[in-house]
């Protein structure tokens, strides 16, 4: 879907909910990411922010038009930027990929702006019991935890968050990620045959993916 129909009603995803909380023309530093899908998602609701992106292997023609981007790795690199300058950080399904969060965490901080909020999103500890896809379909789309060979360990929310708070920053808000239009077609495509669309609506449905957000106080 083009998102730039969530702009009437960003509420009908958690993701989208957050972007429309960003200050007008402000700057957003997307961690993790990868082949743009979200960073061009997230151009096409709020076309009037300044984009940002790092990743150790990011794909950054596909990138919006003048996004910047860096290439390093999270678990040591610090990040380019200068402190205080950003108003906004999403870090979509990355910290289940890193080895240790203490220095990204530490970068989080040092980059927000006063009153600048941080969106995490990782999988729920419940994808450790979700089944793997079966049949024909194995291998083809991520249900369990460990159906991601590169996932190095489940971060709870509970857990993030105090990790959060020793660098300082508060704890806007938590719960379960879900875009609602995928979550209620699910009951129509559990008919259907695996697909793309199928195990993407059940994700939604069930709860697959857990969030933060955290803001540095002002």
């Amino acid at each position: 879907m083009n998102w730039k129909h969530l702009r009437v009603c960003p509420g009908l995803d958690t993701r989208a909910k957050f972007l429309a909380s960003v200050p007008k023309n402000g700057r957003l530093l997307d961690v993790g990411s990868s082949d743009g899908e979200t960073l061009r998602h997230f151009h096409e609701m709020r076309p009037d922010l300044e984009y940002y992106a790092t990743d150790l292997e990011g794909n950054p023609d596909n990138y919006p038009e003048n996004c910047r981007y860096h290439q390093g790795d999270l678990n040591q690199d610090p990040l380019p930027w200068d402190d205080g300058s950003l108003d906004a950080i999403s870090c979509m399904h990355l910290i289940e990929h890193l080895e240790d969060l203490t220095l990204f965490l530490t970068e989080v901080s040092r980059l927000l702006k006063p009153g600048g909020r941080a969106y995490f999103e990782t999988p729920h500890p419940k994808t450790l019991t979700v089944p793997s896809a079966s049949g024909s379909a194995a291998g083809t789309f991520t249900l369990n935890f460990y159906d991601d060979l590169t996932h190095t360990r489940i971060v709870s929310m509970g857990a993030l968050a105090q990790q959060l708070r020793r660098n300082k920053l508060a704890i806007h808000n938590s719960g379960t990620s879900r875009n609602w239009l995928f979550a209620l077609a699910y009951p129509f495509f559990a008919l259907l045959p695996a697909s793309r669309q199928k195990f993407t609506s059940k994700i939604h449905f069930i709860g697959w993916s857990a969030y933060l957000i955290a803001e540095k106080p002002r």
